[in-house]
């Protein structure tokens, strides 16, 4: 029951609330993390500027100061947390801000040792999952307000009294003076007196503004913050030496006086040091603004800023008070409105000088631009003013570089310069911007006639298991005839399931046998050709898996195979346990729903045996650099049967940069993963093994810069095989040894740092430095680059959907990121890659984000089925590429899991065969399991292997293709050579020792699964359903449905965690004498060195100065950076080459994965990353 609103209690007027920044410093479950803590300190009564994930030290820092904060909340993981803590306590101390708190969170990666050293450093507090469990989490967000709140009153006056006239670069300063009018520190006679000051100082002497004010108001969810950040990019990027300051408004929640100031989030442009943003709250019911705007705009004015944007809180039909307060008030609305109708209540429809009419790729906006006119016009009695001509301006300002909000923009400085002539010296507010195109154009990546896919999936997969139900009842009467007609002992019975004579349907005298037969026909008449055709197979394939000895075709080879193997007690155990039943019935559901392994609908498995000498074992490894990596593969694979190499980055490769001597980039370099900024490092990485050989397999974990990390594995490959024709042949290789001396003569020559480990015989090391183009000519070189494409075997993750939806490793537009996977996709098939996975579609990181195995399942098969329309709507065939498609799941401890894989082949064999008519190949769906890090706990961490068993023992019960079992001490650090050994032992042990996994289809046969399965097959077409009605999964992502549901159940898993509800062995139960045994302190630590990192620096500078130059004529155009930015443009030299050509292919929308097979070999992956920023934008953040 809802709290009636005259019982809420009012927000406190004499306390100005506690200000709050909080942010994750990378990603994976931790952006989920920081939003529900976030909420939590909002609840208590603070106002909340939230940043989301993947932020700097600088932009963290930045925000504390120009909101003028009391405390910064963190949630810092996956390494560099130490380095990333002192840069920022260093830093608000330089900034002359010591008096902001700063709190942390990192699960157990940040231990005991480290979290001591930190607090003593500077850091308030850092919060250990220790505390969570003895606090739980609003006591400890109680925790961190208090501490807060108890540091202002200690400290009230932390930089005496505020400047009134601050420096326009005193960020802190304005910050200040904007809380004291928001705080309501000056007496009216004071401020009478600030404003005759501010009002001088933002005047020409003839009275005319020196600085205009622009107001966007508009409803809730518009798109005001998109569009403000828009405006601003443009600015920035047309008027080189302009100051902005942006003033956003929301509201103040009454029941708890708290506020999300939400709008920085979504402002990439923020970065700028020409942008001063300051968010505010209402701090009032009712409005759209703060009483003390007008001041505060005021102040701002005086600074000397060239230009003032205030963003108020969304609006109602008859707010306009944003009018009153600036010079331009800017009106930013949807189709969403209602009946025509509406429009004539809209206040600011008669006051705004522009409209912007947002999210123009939603259905109905084209209807929306027509009444908005008409309204317009009737409004101002304006009939014969043309459409085109009124202020009404079309946009979708999500979309990069959007024609529509370039168009409003150049008409806005219109509006301004014919205002302010002559206009500041730093801003003339005459843009020189293409306005060719004037309208959106929306990137439909599904046509509007296929949104419906996921319901009808559903619909389908239903309608089949009716379809098997009523077939299996239909073949249960037809053996039940054919049994009492052989009773009888009729004379013309045929074999079973074949028909009678049409003459043997007429019996004289006897017109009851006559009957059964003629029932009997029409039963087995009733069944469909398919289960006709399954049930008279079955006692020849029955025998087939039964016999000593199975052979079978795959490929035009004849595979052999035996079917039992003796167990100690002499017992001759099957391969494959073949079902009971001898009901039709029974038989025929049994070969409808699930079949043996091999066979569609593929239930069982996508092979009819496993693999002979090939566990599923990936080899899992990323730490520090190139070198070391690779020495941990050739350790993990050394001996075995088959390398399968499982690759974790960096989180400075994560997110496409270069490693930096700035110290949160530093301390992150080689961290929780490998560091792979160049061409040179994929090829130390992967050293020692032929990428060609059909016994290796390489997967990459990487999303964001997955097309230029895949092209640089791409070119290693080739490079590889062009090193073995060379070395194949004395005179060649030594002519090839001339040129690589010539061309390092003069420069400095990169090298493998340490010895080689075992195993590795040095392939891919006689070329670094240089690529195969460079010491063969084009057609050999086409010729070996043709071949390694064709046999070249791996997966790569690249799945940007399920980024935005939960782990978030974005770094380009969704757009364009989905455009160059489809262009991966499309690179495949004109090149015929037929054993490399253009995609690993992921549930892991839904599932470690927080979702629930049911929420896993449905996302990440939606996921796969968004990408199957998305690739069939660019014209590619469905046979051609869905046979590189793939599937990564985490596994749990949950029931569900037991089935995940069972469900999840069975829902997409039917959709492939039955909804896109696809081949056997893209029937099977391939999926990788990797055990589960949620349950990987940082109390009692010897326990978690047990989990990890359990959780193998399902993913191997259930076929899965390849497994990564998670090591027992990830919970607090990279994994040691130890602690993997025992994680890659516990499936060897479960492949090669326990006696059931003999068996290749345990699962089959078992009431229990049988149900699980039909349940969790049901509860996945729910939530299809669920997702179809908000538009497929675009839509749904559009509305935060899968980010919303996935936060919902990681907190509900948090709280029966905490409450004890769901028992955690050695975690909230079975606790240890001590409480916790803490042992995170005892084990060894893996972080990489400080010789690691300068090692890589210096390996980058060395790549740069060689390969650069070589680079076609065009230099790369970096019109994104801002003031100089070094990550980008400053690393590469001004010599008339560069990456223009890349930029060039993106732009004209041809393929920019071609184009970056020749970019990896000359450029780095954050030059590379950066230029591709100016032709498909920056991911934005939201909520």
């Amino acid at each position: 029951m809802s709290t009636p609103a005259t019982q809420i209690p009012d927000a406190r007027p004499n306390a100005s609330p506690l200000r709050f920044i909080t942010a994750a410093s990378l990603f994976d479950g931790h952006d989920a993390a920081i939003n529900i803590m976030r909420r939590l300190i909002q609840a208590q009564g603070a106002e909340v500027i939230h940043l989301g994930h993947n932020r700097s030290v600088e932009e963290v820092v930045r925000a504390a100061l120009q909101e003028d904060a009391d405390a910064i909340a963190l949630s810092s993981y996956q390494g560099g947390h130490v380095e990333y803590f002192r840069y920022m306590v260093d830093m608000l101390r330089e900034q002359g801000a010591p008096h902001i708190r700063v709190f942390g969170g990192g699960g157990g990666t940040i231990t005991p040792e480290e979290i001591r050293d930190l607090e003593a450093y500077g850091v308030e507090r850092i919060y250990h999952p220790n505390d969570g469990m003895k606090m739980g989490l609003v006591e400890m967000i109680q925790d961190v307000v208090g501490r807060a709140a108890a540091a202002r009153e200690a400290a009230p006056a932390h930089a005496g009294p505020v400047d009134p006239r601050p420096a326009l670069e005193d960020e802190l300063a304005i910050g200040r003076m904007l809380s004291a009018i928001e705080d309501g520190v000056f007496g009216e006679a004071e401020l009478a007196l600030l404003r005759k000051g501010w009002a001088a100082a933002a005047r020409t002497p003839d009275g005319r503004p020196l600085t205009p004010v622009v107001g966007i108001t508009g409803t809730g969810g518009a798109g005001k913050s998109s569009v403000t950040d828009e405006l601003l990019n443009r600015f920035l990027a047309c008027f080189p030496e302009m100051r902005i300051a942006v003033v956003s408004v929301d509201p103040t929640r009454r029941r708890s006086g708290g506020a999300l100031l939400g709008d920085r989030i979504r402002m990439n442009s923020l970065r700028s040091r020409r942008v001063y943003m300051r968010s505010m709250a209402t701090r009032r019911q009712h409005a759209a603004t703060n009483t003390v705007l007008h001041d505060c705009i005021g102040f701002l004015r005086s600074l000397g800023f060239d230009l003032v944007i205030v963003e108020t809180a969304g609006i109602g039909q008859s707010d306009s008070e944003i009018v009153d307060l600036v010079d331009f008030p800017v009106y930013v609305m949807t189709s969403d409105y209602g009946a025509a109708s509406q429009l004539e209540k809209i206040d600011m429809l008669d006051f705004a000088e522009l409209v912007v009419l947002n999210k123009y790729d939603r259905r109905g906006a084209e209807d929306a631009l027509r009444d908005v006119r008409k309204q317009w016009k009737r409004n101002r009695n304006a009939f014969d003013v043309r459409d085109e001509d009124i202020p009404v301006y079309p946009t979708i300002a999500s979309q990069f570089n959007d024609p529509g909000v370039s168009w409003m923009f150049a008409n806005l400085c219109r509006l301004l310069k014919a205002r302010l002539d002559p206009a500041s010296p730093r801003c003339d507010f005459a843009p020189r911007i293409d306005t060719t195109l004037r309208e959106p154009r929306a990137t439909v990546l599904i046509p509007g006639n296929r949104v419906r896919y996921l319901a009808e999936i559903a619909e389908q997969g239903r309608a089949i298991n009716r379809r098997i139900e009523s077939e299996s009842e239909t073949a249960s009467r037809a053996q039940g005839l054919w049994q009492a007609l052989r009773e009888l002992e009729d004379p013309r019975l045929p074999r079973p399931l074949d028909l009678y004579e049409a003459a043997d349907l007429h019996v004289e005298g006897d017109r009851s046998l006559a009957t059964l037969r003629q029932r009997y026909n029409d039963a087995v008449q009733s069944l469909s050709a398919e289960s006709l055709r399954l049930l008279r197979e079955w006692p020849a394939r029955l025998k087939a898996i039964t016999d000593e000895v199975n052979e079978y075709q795959v490929r035009g080879r004849t595979i052999r195979v035996e079917n039992y193997r003796e167990s100690l007690s002499h017992q001759k155990i099957p391969k494959i346990a073949p079902p009971t039943c001898r009901s039709w019935g029974e038989l025929l559901r049994f070969l409808s729903r699930e079949n043996l392994p091999g066979s569609y609908p593929y239930t069982a498995g996508v092979y009819p045996y496993r693999r002979t000498g090939e566990d599923p074992i990936r080899m899992f490894a990323g730490e520090g650099t190139p070198e070391r990596t690779n020495r941990r593969f050739h350790y993990l694979s050394y001996g075995q049967p088959a390398a399968r190499l499982s690759t974790a980055f960096d989180s400075v490769t994560l997110y496409g940069e270069d490693p930096a001597e700035r110290p949160d980039i530093y301390g992150k370099i080689g961290n929780s993963g490998v560091n792979v900024p160049t061409l040179d490092d994929m090829k130390k990485l992967y050293s020692g093994f032929d990428l060609c050989a059909p016994n290796t397999s390489v997967s990459m974990t990487i999303n964001g810069p997955a097309p230029i990390i895949l092209a640089m594995f791409m070119n290693t490959a080739i490079d590889q095989q062009v090193e073995k024709y060379l070395k194949a042949d004395a005179d060649r290789w030594a002519l090839a040894q001339k040129k690589i001396d010539a061309f390092f003569e003069g420069r400095e020559r990169p090298r493998y740092h340490g010895e080689l480990p075992r195993g590795n015989d040095g392939l891919g090391l006689a070329l670094l430095g240089v690529t195969g183009d460079q010491l063969v000519d084009r057609e050999t070189y086409e010729k070996i680059k043709a071949e390694t494409l064709q046999v070249v075997r791996g997966t790569v993750q690249a799945d940007i959907l399920k980024e935005d939806q939960a782990q978030n490793t974005c770094i380009f537009s969704t757009e364009f990121a989905l455009r160059m996977m489809g262009d991966i996709q499309q690179y495949f098939v004109d090149h015929q890659v037929r054993n490399f996975y253009s995609v690993s579609i992921s549930g892991y990181h839904i599932a470690e984000a927080g979702a629930n195995p049911i929420s896993q399942l449905a996302f990440t098969l939606a996921n796969g089925f968004t990408i199957v329309e998305y690739y069939l709507a660019r014209g590619m065939k469905i046979d051609d590429f869905a046979p590189n498609l793939s599937f990564f799941f985490s596994n749990g401890m949950d029931p569900e899991y037991t089935v995940i894989g069972r469900v999840a082949r069975r829902i997409w064999a039917r959709a492939m065969r039955e909804r896109y008519g696809a081949n056997e190949r893209s029937q099977m769906l391939k999926y990788h399991i990797q055990t589960s890090g949620r349950s990987l706990h940082a109390q009692e961490i010897q326990f978690n292997d047990i989990r990890t068993t359990l959780q193998a023992l399902y993913a191997l019960f259930d076929n899965c293709n390849s497994l990564h079992t998670n090591a027992y001490d990830e919970a607090i650090t990279t994994p040691t050579e130890e602690s993997v050994r025992r994680a890659v032992a516990i499936q060897m042990i479960i492949n090669r020792e326990l006696g059931l996994n003999f068996i290749e289809n345990p699962w089959q046969g078992s009431y229990a699964i049988e149900y699980l399965t039909d349940l969790v097959e049901e509860a996945v077409y729910r939530e299809f359903e669920a997702i179809s009605e908000r538009g497929g999964v675009l839509g749904a992502m559009d509305t935060m449905y899968q980010r919303g549901k996935i936060q919902e159940e990681s907190l509900y898993y948090e709280q029966k965690k905490h409450d004890g509800s769901l028992p955690i062995i050695g975690v909230n139960t079975f606790l240890a004498k001590d409480g916790g045994s803490d042992v995170s302190g005892e084990i060894e630590l893996i972080r990489s060195t400080d010789e690691e990192k300068r090692q890589q620096i210096e390996n980058l500078r060395i790549w740069q100065r060689n390969r650069n130059p070589l680079a076609p004529a065009g230099e790369t155009e970096h019109g994104h950076v801002v003031d100089g930015d070094p990550a980008a443009a400053a690393t590469e030299p001004h010599d008339g080459h560069g990456l223009a050509y890349l930029q060039k292919t993106a732009r004209e929308r041809r393929n920019v994965f071609e184009a970056l097979m020749e970019a990896v070999k000359t450029h780095s992956l954050g030059q590379i990353s950066h230029a591709l920023y100016d032709v498909g934008g920056e991911y934005r953040r939201n909520m």
